[in-house]
Order: structure tokens, then sequence, then C-alpha cells
């Protein structure tokens, strides 16, 4: 009823919308929670069609748009409104509250509301010193209700408007209050049929559109929202639009309010614990069993208190929180924009003001670009991020004139983009500066735009991610790091080179291509240092691992890769073999205090309580203990440590696997060295008191998967060879 007085239409229109939504729109819609009927964002539309084409005519106006909605749902383009900006949505829902709010405070005041937010402005302050007493008394009666019932845990169960509506109707019956009351005489015969409007037809047909897009929008962003709020059924949107269309039709010819779903009544019916569509059914029914049956009543509410209401509505729907959350996304200019011209302007003109300029910021943020020019040493670093159009080609010639001639520079391209102004601009100054006598090596680490440009060759925006980065490839196989400029004519592209290798053909000059390892910290200083050095900088002071990592010293084995570790998580021990002597009374080889001495540091002084021993396939040091181990005094020592797994290997010979024997006794030997470590006694103490925990890890190589292994039978833990 409030939302018929403030759309200036008949009050038992609110009510026939109430009924139709609530039977209609939740027996056919695609949500079984969202509740739908009159809806207060939708009022100054329908205020200002009556005003334009008169109830009948407006009625009309709502019919049609539910043929439209009817018919989108039906063409399944409701997932399409979803693309309107939440900030507009927000937005214009907010402006509705502040044009809601400026008018019912008028009828509070016991005077009349104005045509537009302006004039009720204008016209507030002598509002303000003529007002009736009475009006005033019920209204603030009606707001103080409102404030203080939902923060009243025992009284909230009774719903606080009306709970307000009934103690103002009450206490103005009581002292005899001058008021004026609704008036339900006629019930729902008071209604009339829909009459086709009269005017320009191009403004019949926008009507049209506004109500069937803003009313399916709202309802739209309600059925996602109440996914959200509840377990069942997830919403099918294009059934729900059309359902809203067919409730449309209903109302518009039985000569109800536009309706759409609306999130304070779908919030209140899921919080309720609502699992079926039966609910939002029941609403509308309720609806009419009470206003058949107990129309007197309503008779007894003031239209000051059903404004107050609507004050108290439209003030709430400024939600600072959507304004909150906004900010974080830096929309909040679309949500100001789009609540200003709703106020100053209109429904329509606001709307339309706010999508422009969530279009522009959207436009401005895919045309972004980042141009970082700097001097280090003798050598200038430019670094290029986003995406290079011709928005931001003068940005990148600003910051490349400040390069003098003959400089060497590191150009990286971080693009996602890059259109033919940008390249233009890009290789025109690269050639400019290399016939100054500069060099340039360019490095493109988000797609090869400027390098396929060069070629010829066509590319087109990434549908799926970028490829791997590099920092975990062999220097051998970033031969295209190196400049791919100058190999644009035949790009070694890292699935070509993983295929043939790097002494494959495409990398027949490969001495020439790896980098030394000075080149490798350079590309670290370019690339990875900026990233790690807050971290590393904040863990200067000291270290606290969580594992004693012992693995191989071969040169395939990264354990951070293969852990997905970073630094300062794993305390590294690497030897040839992944070997643990014993302890110095069970040793089968020389005594070796390196690898003692990281165990007692990880134990004692680090508090690691994990040690974890990493063996992998393939092991050349398990391949000499099975063979001759090569003529190399200091290994030959060294392999001794290995005896007892090579004992524990023919003790136990199992079935070999496919992976054959000499894989069998890398794991054999990972499992002799958790055995090796617990005669260590330290660590047979903290293992004994439940204080350490020691793992075994395989790593196969050809496969690149880790496993866990199974202590007692040598072999991967099932789980996690799955996994």
């Amino acid at each position: 009823m409030g939302i018929a007085v403030a759309s200036g239409a008949p009050i038992a229109a609110g009510l026939v919308a109430a009924v139709v939504g609530g039977v209609v729109a939740g027996a056919l819609g695609g949500s079984v929670v969202q509740v739908s009927g009159p809806a207060a964002g939708l009022s100054l539309v329908v205020a200002q069609l009556v005003h334009t084409y008169g109830w009948r005519a407006t009625c009309m106006i709502t019919l049609l748009a539910g043929l439209l909605q009817l018919l989108l749902g039906a063409f399944r383009v409701a997932k399409a409104a979803l693309g309107v900006s939440p900030a507009v949505v927000h937005g214009m829902l907010a402006g509705v509250g502040v044009v809601i709010a400026l008018s019912q405070l008028h009828i509070v005041l016991g005077g009349q509301s104005q045509t537009s937010a302006f004039e009720n402005i204008i016209e507030l302050p002598s509002q303000i010193v003529n007002n009736h007493s009475h009006a005033v008394l019920v209204g603030l009666l009606t707001i103080g209700v409102l404030l203080v019932w939902s923060r009243v845990p025992r009284l909230s169960v009774v719903p606080a408007p009306l709970a307000a509506l009934v103690i103002a109707a009450l206490t103005a019956a009581v002292l005899g209050w001058d008021l004026t009351r609704v008036d339900l005489s006629g019930g729902f015969s008071s209604l009339e049929s829909p009459i086709l409007p009269q005017g320009d037809w191009h403004a019949i047909a926008g009507a049209v559109m506004l109500v069937a897009l803003l009313a399916g929008v709202e309802s739209l962003l309600t059925c996602v929202a109440s996914n959200r709020q509840h377990d069942g059924p997830r919403a099918d949107l294009d059934r729900e639009l059309a359902a809203q269309g067919v409730a449309n039709v209903v109302s518009g010819a039985l000569g109800g309010l536009p309706v759409s779903g609306v999130v304070v009544r779908t919030t209140a019916n899921a919080r309720a614990g609502a699992r079926s569509r039966w609910s939002t059914v029941l609403h509308g029914v309720w609806v009419l069993l009470f206003t058949a049956g107990f129309a007197w009543m309503i008779a007894l509410i003031p239209l000051e208190a059903l404004a107050a209401l609507l004050l108290f509505i439209g003030v709430q729907m400024v939600n600072l929180g959507h304004v909150r959350n906004l900010r974080s996304h830096r929309e909040m200019p679309i949500y100001f924009v789009t609540m200003g011209g709703v106020v100053v302007v209109g429904l329509a003109e606001g709307v339309a003001l706010g999508l422009g300029l969530a279009a522009l910021l959207a436009l401005r943020r895919l045309a972004w670009i980042s141009v970082v020019a700097r001097q280090a040493g003798d050598r200038w670093r430019v670094v290029v991020t986003g995406s290079l159009t011709f928005l931001g080609v003068p940005r990148l010639a600003e910051a490349l004139a400040k390069i003098p001639p003959g400089s060497a520079v590191e150009l990286d391209l971080n693009l996602d983009f890059m259109d033919h102004a940008g390249f233009e601009t890009l290789h025109a100054w690269r050639q400019e500066h290399e016939r100054g006598g500069g060099t340039i090596d360019i490095d493109e680490m988000h797609g090869e735009w400027y390098a396929a440009a060069v070629s010829g060759a066509r590319m087109l925006p990434a549908r799926t991610p970028p490829k791997h980065e590099r920092f975990w490839l062999p220097w051998a196989y970033r031969r295209h790091v190196v400049d791919p400029v100058r190999q644009a004519d035949s790009p070694c592209a890292y699935d070509e080179v993983c295929e043939n290798g790097p002494d494959g053909e495409h990398a027949a000059d490969g001495a020439q291509a790896v980098p030394d390892l000075l080149q490798g910290t350079r590309e670290f200083h370019r690339r990875t240092a900026p990233l790690v050095r807050p971290l590393l900088h904040r863990m200067a002071g000291g270290q606290t691992p969580s594992h004693l990592f012992i693995t191989c010293a071969d040169s395939r084995i990264v354990p951070n890769i293969i852990t997905a570790s970073g630094p300062g998580d794993l305390f590294t021990v690497r030897n040839i073999g992944n070997l643990v002597p014993r302890g110095s009374s069970g040793s089968s080889g020389p005594p070796d205090d390196s690898v003692c001495a990281a165990i007692e540091y990880a134990l004692k002084v680090l508090q690691v309580r994990t040690i974890t021993v990493c063996g992998h396939s393939g092991c050349g040091a398990m391949s000499a203990l099975m063979s001759e181990a090569p003529e190399l005094p200091a290994l030959r020592s060294w392999l001794k440590h290995g005896h007892r797994s090579l004992a524990r290997f023919a003790a136990f010979p199992g079935e070999d696997d496919d992976a054959g024997p000499l894989d069998r006794l890398c794991r054999v030997n990972v499992i002799q060295q958790l055995d090796n470590l617990e005669t260590h006694p330290l660590v047979n103490e903290l293992v004994r008191a439940g204080n350490l925990e020691l793992t075994g890890l395989y790593f196969d190589i050809a496969a690149a998967r880790v496993h866990v292994l199974d202590r007692e039978h040598f072999s991967a833990v099932p789980e996690l060879r799955r996994g």
C-alpha cells in the first residue's frame, strides 16, 4: 500500500501486485525463495507514467512490459542483464530512495509532495514551518517504533513495519488525532481495466522498455543474491525472467502495479527457512485473504503513518555498505553520478548517465598502460605493462623520449594486447635508437605481440591464461629470452623446445644461446628481485623453516619446485644419493660432520619438527652401487654410506615393477636413510616423544610426480599415487 501511495496509484493496485507477484511469479519462477511484488525502486517510474499518461494507461504499459519480459525470457537473454554494473543498480536504488524520502517527508509534515525532488527541497522550509502537528506526531511515532522494535530481540518476532503501523493506528484512534485514513471502501472492485496510452508512440515504447528492463534487472539481481542465502536448487534466470513477465501481464490486466523481485522480502523469506516455492506462493495468498477478510482494519491506518514508513524505507535504500564495497573497486563515481542523475534529472536519465560513465571507466581500464623508464648504471630499463593501444601512445612516446641516444636499453613488454598504433610507435623508436648506436634487448613476458608484428604473424588476444612463467625453465630452454625480435623469423616456442630439446635443430647454436650464471643473476635482478625484495627484507633477521629437506645433488631436482615452497620454508641438505650417515656407533663409512651438523642445527636451533628424505628415479649414485663405482676415491668412500641400502634391496627383492630394479633401489634407499636418521640419538629421542616426524619422498622425474613412500613396502602410498 505504501508503494502504491508513493507511485500515485490506487492503494488496491499495490495489493494486487503483491498477490500476483506471490502466486504467479512464485509458482512459475526460477527461484524457490524469491518473493515478488511491488518494489520501491519502480515507484518513481510509475509516478512519472501516471502523471504523463494516467493510471489506466500505466496499467497497459505494465502489461506490455510483461510481454517484453516474457519474450526476453523465451530467447534466454536473462544473463545479459547481469552485465549491468552493480554500481548503476545500487546508485539507481539510492536515488529512488532519496526521491521517495523527500516526497513522503512532505506528507509526514501534513502537506503534499511536489512533482520533482528539486521542488520538494525548495518547498521543504515552508512545509516545516507550517506543519500539521498530528501528522508530525504520528510520523515520529511510526519512525520511532521502526528504530526501536528491531533492536529488541523478543519483539523482533513481529515485523517492525507491521508493529509500527498498528501502534500508530491505535494511538491515533485513541487520542482522536485528525489524520487521513487509508480508503479501501471499494476493495478490488474499485480497480479499472487498462487502456492504450495516447501520445507519441516512441515515448510509449521507451516507457515499456524502461519498466521491463528495470523490473527485470532488479528481479535477476535479487535472484542471484538469493542463491547465496539458501542451499536448495540454484535459480534458473531465464525462467525467472519469463515468470516475471507473466506476473506483469496479469498484474497490468487486473489494474496492479509493476511486479519485480524484492530483495528485502526475499531475504526475510530465506532467513525464515524457506525450502520451496510454496513459501512465495503463500505470501501472495495471505495478502489476498487478509485484504478480503480484514479490509476494515486496513482502513484504520493513517496515510501519514504509511508515508513515515516509506520515508524510513527510502533512507534505508541509500545503503552505505554498498558504497564501501564499491570504493574498493573504484566505482564510487558511477554510484554517485547515477544517484544524482536520478534525483535531479529523472530515473531513465540517471541510469543512462551511470551506464555511460561505467562504459567510459571500463574503456579507460581496458586501455590502461603503465610505462616506467629508469636508469640502472650504464643501462636503461623500460617496463611497459597493460594494453598498448593508441590511447597509451602519448605516454609511451613521452617515456621513450627520455632515453638518451646510443644507450643500452632493456625493454620488458608485459602486454596483453598491442594495436597497430602502439606497434608503429615502438618499432619506429627502436629503429631510430639502433641507428644512433644504441642497443635494445626486448623481452616479452606475456605473449609475443611485438615479435609477431615484426614477423607479420597474426596475434590474437589470449583466450586462455598465459604460458608458464620462465623461472623454472633451464637456461637452454630459454633461447627466445635473449632477443625475441632478432629471432622473429623463426621463433622457438616453448612447446617446440620441449619437443626438440635444447640440442635439437632449433638450438644448434645452443652454446651461444645459453646464458652464463651472471646473465641469470641479471635476469633475477630485472624480474624476480623487485617482487621478492619486500618478503626477503622481512626475513633478513632470521629463518624459521618448517622442514629439514635432505635430497640428492642431482641437477634435475629442484626442491622448491617439487614442493611448491618458497624462501624460508625448507632447510635443505643436498649430497650424492641423498645419503644420511648413521650415528657414530653404527656408521659403515667414514664420519661425516656436515650432514650431522645440519641435523643438529635444524633440530636444536631451528626447532624443525619434520625431516624429509627425497630420492628420485634414475639416481646415478644408486646405479654406481649396483655396478662398479667410477675411479673417484672420494665418491667411492662416500658411497659406503649406501651399502646398507644395497643389502636391504638384495634381502627384499620383491617383484620389480615397471620402473625396473634401479628405481626400486632408489626407493629402498630413501627408507634406509630414514632408518639411518633414527640412529642419531637426538632424532631417536624426538621421534619416540612424538615431537619429530620422518617422511620419505620419491620423485619420478619422467612423470614429474612426487610420491610419499610406505616405509614397510618401499612403495608409493596409493592415495598420493592417484592424487
